[in-house]
């Protein structure tokens, strides 16, 4: 009977379509369980790292691609479709590099390196932009992405 319920909220959930901030609020504010976030490094074969803009974050700024797993699914494979249902590009999550909590957003975060493949990107509602950056040309980043970026480029 809870499955039940569950599958009919959730399938009312996804005919809302809500903001994805605005989704974020809800789940944080009525899941007493971790989220799980996955983010990831992706090089191509000149080592340039692929960086997106999500429509969500506050400012003009890139970082890493990423987003969150589904039930049932392994982090690799979530960060993968994550990447090419946002940008339509295709990656490979090879590395775990680290895991990380946040306890003021119950998020836990694990981080990936792995090879950028290519394809033809295809702006989406949550990332208008992708790019791939050189290291030594790379935008203004959050410290520990940049700390991440490094650790995968000395693998």
């Amino acid at each position: 009977m809870v499955n039940q319920k569950m599958k009919i909220l959730f399938r009312i959930w996804q005919k809302l379509h809500l903001p994805t901030n605005l989704q974020l609020f809800f789940m944080r504010r009525f899941n007493d369980q971790f989220l799980i976030g996955v983010t990831g490094i992706f090089l191509d074969n000149n080592k340039r790292i692929l960086l997106v803009k999500h429509s969500y974050r506050s400012g003009d700024r890139w970082s890493l691609p990423g987003g969150y797993i589904k039930s049932g699914e392994h982090p690799k494979e979530g960060l993968e479709r994550e990447v090419k249902e946002e940008t339509g590009f295709e990656v490979s999550a090879d590395t775990r590099l680290k895991i990380r909590t946040d306890r003021n957003s119950s998020r836990l975060d694990i981080t990936y390196s792995g090879k950028f493949f290519g394809g033809v990107f295809t702006p989406s509602k949550e990332v208008p932009e992708a790019k791939l950056f050189a290291f030594d040309a790379l935008p203004i980043l959050p410290p520990d992405q940049l700390l991440f970026i490094e650790q995968a480029l000395q693998k």
